[in-house]
């Protein structure tokens, strides 16, 4: 079954002059509620917000939660300086000296709920840290919760912090970066289609993105669809310790 892209952003900091950094996220969102926020989860509510096109500065949305929309993150090091933080400080001070404050942000799923409270999805809510392919992972994740009918459409996110912690773990450079679809069943004549996430035997070099890599290059092939400059491409990601998933991105 082909997934409608009802919409997509990337939000790259560094290459784009429009996105600012996760330090310099209250540009985008206000300064309200970003106290504790780290840095992918000020990356993926920046790019979440740039999807919906709300106004830089727009207030977070009030009213109902929204029950019937899920949200999948695709993320290895999203918090990965917390955790390090908190273990260099118990090897300097012992556990006293770890504020019961930090809980929350040492959970793997920080991002995927920080999403859901500031946006009203009560659906669903998923985290993905399965390494390169976690993109495309995060992709067929929403593509069983939109069969199974446990929401009508998801709110898929990638992203990574570039902080030195992560690159530390990582083993190579990356990049802050964040990408954002929304897919639904169906929508609008002309939308771009997201077909089935398969294995494929190879893809290439590994992409500095990591986990964001894959929802990255969906959002990308989905712009091109609907910009008319391409029919549509075959997106890969993943490398050689993780396999490598690919999907196919069409006009219909």
């Amino acid at each position: 079954m082909n997934l409608t892209v009802l919409a997509s952003a990337v939000y790259l900091p560094g290459d784009d002059p429009g996105a600012p950094p996760p330090e310099r996220a209250h540009e985008v969102l206000g300064r309200k509620g970003l106290l504790g926020k780290d840095a992918a989860t000020r990356l993926a509510i920046c790019v979440a917000h740039r999807t919906l096109e709300r106004p830089d500065g727009a207030p977070r949305p009030a009213g109902p939660a929204d029950p019937r929309t899920a949200v999948v993150v695709s993320s290895n090091l999203g918090n990965v300086a917390a955790v390090r933080g908190v273990v260099r400080t118990v090897r300097e001070s012992g556990g006293r000296g770890v504020s019961p404050l930090l809980a929350p942000v040492l959970s793997s799923n920080v991002i995927a709920a920080a999403l859901a409270i500031w946006f009203r999805w009560s659906g669903p809510n998923l985290m993905i840290c399965s390494g390169a392919t976690g993109g495309l992972d995060a992709v067929a994740s929403a593509a069983l919760l939109l069969r199974s009918g446990r929401a009508e459409r998801v709110v898929v996110v990638g992203c990574e912090p570039a902080d030195p912690d992560a690159a530390a773990v990582y083993g190579r450079p990356l990049r802050a970066c964040a990408a954002c679809l929304i897919l639904a069943r169906s929508g609008p004549a002309g939308s771009p289609h997201v077909g089935a996430v398969r294995p494929v035997l190879d893809g290439g070099a590994a992409a500095d993105s990591y986990g964001a890599d894959g929802v990255l290059r969906v959002a990308e092939a989905a712009a091109a669809v609907r910009a008319g400059s391409s029919t549509g491409r075959f997106v890969v990601c993943g490398d050689a310790a993780d396999g490598w998933r690919g999907v196919r991105v069409s006009a219909s």
